[in-house]
């Protein structure tokens, strides 16, 4: 049997398409590549565990400026809002009255002075009995009280400063009339410099500090521990550097805390007194202490934090963390997290655990050991 030659080049052609469509779809098939994602290798470190701490800022003194004595405001002798020193006269009250006083107390003293005295010669010579001579002598006694009394009452006439600092507005002016016992203070002073920062923290976190410094997971932060830094409520850090005074008792049953006292340098009155302020207090010294960068830090539908790390096999592996608080850009890791573990922080949304990856250095993480000069701030707890 005999093929036309149209009919044997159709089925050539036929046959050779066929060919070619096969490889064609052989090689369009996808190749199976490992996704690439940015690690930051952990290492452990020196950490100053600082807490921030709320607080406001009190007078170290406080004088509230009262009468002694009853009379009416001649002049009032200071400046409001100026810093006066002790001693210094504020008020001066119409002295009339007290200086009368003074002059028939200074009488009556002259006079029972020398009766007393002449008795004194008589009673030697029984002329006149012991009895009135020992009346006479404590009319003398009484007329020399009555005389320093008259002295203190007219020495009160001049409203002096208790203490120096810095005087408030005056509630009374000339021609006022103040009486001794009166409830209203005239002036108030207050001393600045050195000045209080009163701040609270939770009785849960000291217990939590005491325990962890008990039993070694941290050290404390030596002979600084004392000292107390202070941001201010612009957010500046201020000057001077304070130190910690004592802290309270008892805890405040309301809000279940305590509350502790440092007292600040205040040359400049930067400071005063009602100021709302951040005090950072050293607590304790973590040595093997892990900083992860929040990048790689997720949470779950629970809200716990989680991150994937790289395993020796090089495949991703889902890890549950607990973190206490962030410094700076980082998460302070309770557990969860080793030293030489590779966290992932570029490329989380690729991968997924189980499976194999290749890891390079993270690019979006500026320093992987961050600095002890970043500070603490509480953070959310993960636990």
């Amino acid at each position: 049997m005999q093929f036309k030659p149209a009919v044997t080049a159709l089925v050539s052609a036929v046959a050779l398409a066929t060919l070619l469509s096969g490889c064609k779809k052989e090689e369009a098939a996808p190749v199976a590549q490992v996704p690439q994602v940015g690690v930051v290798t952990l290492q452990t470190q020196a950490y100053t565990l600082t807490s921030d701490l709320p607080g406001r800022t009190t007078a170290f003194r406080v004088a509230e400026v009262r009468p002694q004595v009853n009379g009416i405001i001649l002049k009032r002798l200071f400046k409001e809002g100026s810093d006066v020193k002790e001693g210094q006269q504020l008020y001066q009250i119409d002295p009339s009255v007290y200086e009368a006083t003074l002059g028939s107390a200074q009488a009556n003293l002259q006079s029972t002075r020398s009766l007393s005295e002449r008795y004194k010669q008589l009673v030697a010579e029984q002329a006149v009995s012991r009895q009135e001579y020992d009346d006479a002598q404590a009319k003398r006694l009484q007329a020399e009280a009555s005389l320093k009394s008259a002295q203190i009452d007219l020495r009160y006439t001049k409203v002096m400063a208790p203490i120096s600092g810095r005087v408030g507005r005056s509630s009374v002016t000339e021609g006022a009339l103040v009486s001794n016992g009166q409830t209203d203070a005239m002036a108030t002073i207050q001393q600045l410099d050195p000045i209080y920062v009163d701040v609270t923290q939770s009785s849960a976190e000291l217990l939590k500090l005491r325990r962890e410094l008990e039993s070694g997971q941290l050290q404390k932060v030596g002979a600084n521990a004392a000292q107390v830094k202070l941001v201010l409520e612009d957010g500046s850090q201020y000057a001077h550097e304070g130190r910690l005074e004592f802290s309270e008792v008892s805890v405040d049953q309301t809000t279940g805390s305590v509350t502790l006292r440092a007292v600040f340098p205040n040359p400049d009155h930067n400071l005063l007194p009602g100021m709302f302020v951040h005090a950072l207090l050293g607590a304790g010294v973590n040595s093997a202490a892990i900083l992860a960068p929040q990048q790689g830090v997720t949470r779950d539908l629970k809200g716990q934090p989680t991150a994937l790390v790289v395993n020796q096999e090089n495949k991703v592996e889902l890890r549950q963390l607990k973190a206490s608080r962030t410094v700076g850009s980082d998460w302070l890791i309770e557990e969860g997290l080793n030293p030489g573990d590779r966290l992932i922080t570029e490329g989380l949304q690729f991968v997924k655990p189980g499976v194999e990856v290749k890891a390079n250095p993270a690019t979006n993480v500026k320093s992987a050991q961050p600095t002890q000069a970043n500070a603490a701030t509480a953070g959310a707890k993960g636990e």
